[in-house]
C-alpha cells in the first residue's frame, strides 16, 4: 500500500525485490532525498530537550522529530521514510549486558564492561538483562514507532551490534587485539556465543515489526521483504584477512545463515583487505546456509569518494554481488560510466526536489547493464 510520506511505495518495494535478486530494474538502485518543495504537513520543528538523555529517550520528542523531518523530505527512487530513534549506542547489545554509555546530543560512546576487562574472556555468564532500562526503552520505542508510522513510514529495527564489534565494546579494542594472538579459540567461542544472543534480539524485533513493514529495515537505509540487516565488523579494520577468516568468519556465517537478506558494511579502507573473502560467500544458498547478496564500500571519514577505489568496486561486481555506495549527486554520472547498473545501489541527496527528480531521469539514461 502507499505510504503517506512515500506515495509510490508499492512500486519501490517491487524494485527492491528485483534488486535483491540481482535483476535489471531499468537503472541503478538510487536513493535520493531532498527538501520537499512544500512540506506535507505544517509542523513546527520540535524543541530539543535540555539534556542528552532526554534527547535520545523522550518518546514524544522522538515521535515529533520523525514526523517533522519526514513531512519535509522528498523520497525519490528507492528512498523511503524510516521511523527511528537514532543510533547513539544506548539500545545496543552490549548495553543490555551491562556496558554503560555516555550520551551527548550528537552520538554516544559505549564503555568497556568491567567483567571482561581483566584476564578472563569467558562471556558465557553475560546475559541479556531484560530489566535493563535501555532494553525496555527499545521495546517501547518500537511500539511507539508502530503506532506513529502506520500507513506513513517503515519502522527501523535499530542498530545493536555485529561480529567483532560487540565483543570489542565488551572487552575493549586494544585488549581484544592481544586476545587474537594469545587466545584465538576463546575469541571464536565468545563470538559464536554473542551471535546467538544477537539472533535472539533480531528475532524479537523482527517479529514485532515485519508484518507492518512488509519485511524489514535496520539502521541501514535499505528495505528487504524478509529478515534483513547490514552486517559489519568495523573492528576488522585493524586485523589481517587471516585473522578475520580463522576467528570471525564462523560467527558471520552464522548471522548470514539466519538472515534472509544482508549487505556487509565494509567501513574504512582498512576493511577493504577483507573484500576478497566476503566475495567468496555465496550470493544465494538454501535456507539455513550463509549467503551474502551485497557489499557496501565505504572509504570512511576524510577519505576520497568510493570512486577513487574503482578496482574494489569492480571486484565486487565481478564477483556477482550487489554493490552499495554513497556519493554526492554530481558523481552519479561518473559512477554509471564505469559500473554496471545491475545490482548497483547509489545513495545520495540533492539540494532541491527538482534536482532530485532530474537526477532520477538522468540515471535512467546513464545506466548500462555491463558485464565484467
Amino acid at each position: 500500500m502507499p505510504l503517506f510520506y512515500k506515495s509510490d511505495w508499492d512500486a519501490t518495494a517491487d524494485r527492491y525485490r528485483a534488486w535483491w535478486a540481482h535483476e535489471n530494474i531499468g537503472r541503478c538502485g538510487l536513493w535520493v532525498t531532498a527538501p520537499r518543495e512544500k512540506p506535507l504537513e505544517d509542523l513546527a520543528e520540535p524543541v530539543r530537550p535540555p539534556t542528552p538523555e532526554q534527547r535520545w529517550m523522550d518518546l514524544d520528542y522522538i515521535a515529533a522529530l520523525n514526523r517533522w523531518s519526514m513531512s519535509r523530505t522528498f523520497y525519490g527512487g528507492e528512498a523511503f521514510p524510516i521511523w527511528s530513534g537514532g543510533y547513539p549506542g544506548h539500545t545496543s547489545h552490549p548495553c543490555y549486558m551491562g556496558c554503560s554509555v555516555d550520551l551527548d546530543f550528537g552520538t554516544g560512546w559505549v564503555n568497556t564492561h568491567p567483567a571482561l576487562a581483566g584476564e578472563s574472556l569467558d562471556c558465557s555468564t553475560l546475559k541479556i538483562d531484560e530489566s535493563c532500562r535501555y532494553y525496555q526503552f527499545q521495546l517501547q520505542l518500537l511500539a511507539r514507532g508502530l503506532a506513529e508510522s502506520k500507513g506513513r513510514a517503515i519502522v527501523a529495527t535499530g542498530a545493536f551490534g555485529g561480529v567483532g564489534d560487540t565483543l570489542a565494546w565488551l572487552r575493549g579494542s586494544d585488549r581484544l587485539l592481544y586476545d587474537l594472538i594469545d587466545r584465538p579459540d576463546e575469541v571464536r567461542r565468545a563470538e559464536l556465543y554473542l551471535m546467538e544472543q544477537w539472533i535472539e534480539l533480531h528475532s524479537l524485533y523482527y517479529g514485532r515489526l515485519h508484518e507492518a513493514n512488509g519485511g524489514s529495515a535496520g539502521w541501514y537505509p535499505l528495505w528487504a521483504p524478509g529478515r534483513f540487516y547490514a552486517t559489519q565488523n568495523d573492528f576488522a579494520y585493524m586485523i589481517s584477512p587471516a585473522h578475520f577468516r580463522t576467528i570471525f568468519l564462523s560467527a558471520l556465517e552464522r548471522q548470514l545463515a539466519y538472515l534472509d537478506y544482508a549487505v556487509h558494511h565494509v567501513d574504512g579502507i582498512g576493511n577493504f583487505a577483507h573484500v576478497d573473502m566476503l566475495c567468496e560467500i555465496p550470493f544465494a544458498a538454501p535456507p539455513g546456509k550463509p549467503k551474502l547478496q551485497a557489499l557496501q564500500i565505504l572509504p570512511g571519514a576524510g577519505k576520497p569518494s568510493p570512486l577513487h577505489w574503482m578496482d574494489v568496486l569492480k571486484k565486487v561486481q565481478r564477483a556477482g554481488k550487489n554493490l552499495h555506495i554513497s556519493i554526492p549527486a554530481n558523481e552519479v554520472e561518473a559512477a554509471l560510466a564505469e559500473l554496471s547498473a545491475r545490482g548497483l545501489f547509489i545513495a545520495t541527496s540533492c539540494k532541491t526536489e527538482g534536482e532530485a527528480r532530474q537526477l532520477l531521469r538522468d540515471a535512467e539514461r546513464w545506466s548500462k547493464d555491463r558485464r565484467f
